[in-house]
């Protein structure tokens, strides 16, 4: 319909309507002086929305089309009924806001919001700026002078501000927020405060932000460098638990070259830096790092009065027999030294020695696992607690990986290296003379656990034996370079070429002519301290006239009366007795040439006279004390108790021997003191003894440390109250059944 038609109806309209539709066209009009762009958004988006909607329902618009122009003929023939329902669609919006009926209490509310609204004085225009007056005033002109209307601009279709149904839910307030309708000047400042407060708050926040990053990332390059530090525990710990690493605080971590970072020569990845010297170096010797060491080393110290100085001559071994300790399942774990690393996961994955104990972890946590135990199972006060405990050499075992490893085997590698010559270190502050041991080769040596892998041998046997044996040859290549230095000279005493080969399971024409040639790598690179083999468990009289001509050659005997089913069954006098006749004379029967080799050591013993402690004979095998030693063989395994009084005396068990020590009876004390003094006198008939081993977790009569400590062993080991001079009891009044 022309729009003149429309003017005469929009002229009776209610006054008081008016005022309020001027009062909205003013409040459009600040906004669009306000935001000159924003009609045309609107513009912009209704058109988008327009096509958007044509393009997904086209059938609906055409339907759409038809009722309109079905409306606008129903018009043309009716007039009056279009004035009708123009002056309907006029009504106040709240008549039609709701068909129900308003409240009481609701239509106070909306009368008292009208007549706040009427009696608001009405806001100063902005007077119109020049510039846009005249562009105005030209614009009505040409308009006018060709007799057009004005085009009308498409607005968006505000929100109907439905007032009586907010008033009815109790939700009046929100009139003051939805396209001004309800405008209160209190809103609108308490609005604006909220504002500043936000962008107060903001700024504050950039400008915390802009002080903690950067004094964050200089902490976390000063204390952390070029690699995260693992978790660990040392003699320094922190409040967390963790090693202190103080020492690296003054440490750039830029000084580690690119290609080192995070290697095992990168101070900064070391899970403990107690008493290393962290200046990055890539110094080798021998092919292996010099890492961790300071450049000057003191060899005055001596442990006590008894022996020389480190750098004093100590002597002949013959006449000055060395009384030392293994720091075993350190370096190379032992399930039954730390139980604690395989009893928590089920027997049935298999996780029986240090191989599949990594191979289940996998490299990054066995490393974590592996290290923090490096770190904590031996410290300085390991030492110093040996050389208060009046002994005077100490064994450290350790194997290969802690040089290298090959191809997919899972061992943790490298990593031991340099708590080994922390530990030499340390070693030398106490005045110890060491005894190096290489207890695991490639390939392993024996096939039990402590050689890394349980299972087959497959050093000098088997499908990679020739290999392997190579392989365990460059390893002493690399090894008595680097510990022929100067620094090492006074405080290796003995070089140890192999831990117990397993002899009665090898070529024995093999492991000799293996052992020459080990010997001849190690002399040729100057290592010049006697050098150690092993017996390989033939029995000491095979060894008379072999592998003679090698000057300073000692061979290694480790002697138990436990892991044989003839000796497990002596009484408790007869094991003593044994120490006494039967290993003396062993020991002189080798040390002559005559009728034995020569120059032999007892480098692993116990005072245990029972193989009950927990995983002694591998996880899960059971003990032959108790008869529950299952080996899966029929050979070897035991399934019947041998204790002395397994034929129809009191039942054999373990309880007695793995119990608290605080548990033991006195004359079991008793039995335990002597029977250690009395092999500690027969193996000073050769070069000396080192007891097996110095800590255990639970196991009290493998542990030096714990037997100090219960009263089973001498205070002082050079003052032993035992002999084999004296008289030996008969012990009758301790149960033989443990």
């Amino acid at each position: 319909m022309p729009r003149e038609a429309e003017r005469p109806r929009n002229r009776e309209r209610d006054p008081e309507r008016e005022r309020e539709r001027e009062h909205r066209r003013r409040e459009r009009e600040r906004e669009r002086e306000r935001d000159p762009d924003r009609e045309r958004r609107h513009r912009e988006r209704d058109a988008d929305r327009e096509r958007r909607r044509r393009e997904r329902d086209p059938e609906r618009d055409q339907e759409r089309e038809e009722r309109r122009r079905e409306r606008a003929r129903r018009k043309s023939r009716n007039p009056d009924r279009d004035s009708r329902e123009s002056r309907s669609r006029e009504e106040p919006p709240s008549s039609q806001s709701s068909s129900q009926p308003l409240s009481a209490d609701s239509l106070a509310k909306l009368n008292q919001l009208n007549k706040k609204e009427k009696t608001r004085k009405p806001e100063k225009k902005r007077p119109e700026r020049p510039r846009k007056k005249r562009q105005r005033e030209a614009f009505n002109e040409k308009y006018e002078a060709i007799g057009v209307d004005k085009p009308r601009r498409d607005k968006k279709k505000k929100r109907r501000v439905v007032s009586g149904a907010l008033l009815e839910e109790g939700d009046g307030n929100r009139l003051s927020y939805i396209r001004g309708g309800g405008y209160d000047p209190q809103v609108q400042a308490d609005a604006k405060k909220r504002k500043k407060r936000i962008f107060i708050i903001v700024g504050v926040v950039i400008l915390l932000l802009a002080i903690i990053i950067p004094v964050a990332v200089v902490l976390s390059n000063k204390n952390k460098g070029s690699t995260a530090k693992a978790d660990t525990a040392a003699d320094e710990p922190t409040d967390s638990g963790n090693p202190s690493n103080s020492n690296l605080d003054d440490v750039d971590p830029d000084s580690v070259p690119t290609a080192a970072k995070g290697t095992r020569t990168d101070p900064f990845s070391w899970y403990d830096t107690t008493d290393f010297n962290v200046t990055y170096t890539g110094e080798k010797v021998g092919g292996l790092p010099v890492i961790g060491l300071f450049s000057e080393w003191d060899d005055s110290a001596k442990p006590n009065d008894k022996v020389p100085a480190l750098d004093e001559p100590w002597g002949t071994y013959d006449k000055r027999p060395a009384r030392g300790v293994n720091v075993g399942g350190w370096l190379s774990i032992e399930p039954f030294i730390t139980p604690s690393l395989f009893s928590s996961y089920d027997p049935r994955l298999g996780i029986i020695d240090e191989w599949t104990l990594c191979a289940h972890l996998g490299p990054t946590p066995a490393k974590s696992t592996l290290e923090k135990h490096y770190a904590e199972f031996v410290t300085e006060q390991t030492f110093a607690d040996i050389a208060d405990a009046g002994l005077d050499h100490v064994r450290i075992p350790f194997s290969y990986w802690a040089l290298q490893t090959y191809s997919d085997e899972p061992y943790v590698n490298g990593v031991a290296w340099r708590y080994l010559l922390r530990g030499i270190e340390w070693a030398r502050k106490y005045g110890l003379r060491v005894n190096l041991d290489l207890h695991g080769l490639p390939g392993s040596q024996n096939g039990w656990n402590h050689s890394g892998r349980q299972g087959d041998i497959g050093w000098l046997n088997g499908t990679d034996g020739d290999v392997n044996a190579e392989r365990s040859l460059d390893i002493h290549r690399s090894l008595s370079q680097f510990f022929s230095q100067p620094r090492y000279k006074n405080i290796i005493a003995f070089y140890g070429l192999v831990n117990e080969p397993k002899m009665t399971a090898l070529v024995v024409t093999d492991v000799y002519a293996w052992t020459a040639k080990a010997y001849a790598i190690a002399r040729e690179n100057g290592i010049t301290c006697p050098i150690v083999f092993g017996d390989g468990f033939q029995g000491l009289e095979k060894w008379k006239g072999q592998l003679q001509g090698h000057e300073g050659l000692v061979l290694d005997v480790h002697q138990y009366v436990i892991f044989n089913t003839g000796q497990i069954v002596y009484t408790k006098e007869e094991k003593v007795k044994y120490a006494c006749s039967g290993w003396t004379g062993q020991a002189e029967q080798s040390m002559d040439v005559s009728t034995g080799f020569g120059p032999t050591i007892f480098a692993e013993w116990s005072q245990a006279d029972t193989d009950c402690a927990t995983y002694l004979n591998n996880v899960g095998w059971g003990n032959r004390w108790e008869g529950t030693y299952d080996t899966g063989n029929p050979l070897t395994r035991v399934l019947s108790a041998t204790c002395p009084t397994n034929n129809g005396g009191p039942t054999c068990s373990c309880a007695s021997a793995n119990a608290d020590p605080s548990q033991y009876s006195d004359g079991y004390k008793q039995f335990l003191q002597m029977f250690a003094e009395a092999q500690m006198d027969s193996f000073e008939h050769g070069w000396g003894w080192f007891y097996w081993t110095w800590q255990t977790e639970t196991a009290t009569q493998w542990s030096y440390k714990r037997g100090l400590a219960a009263g089973i062993l001498p205070a002082k080991a050079y003052a032993p109250d035992f002999n084999c001079q004296k008289t030996i009891p008969s012990f009758s009044d301790v149960p033989e059944n443990y």
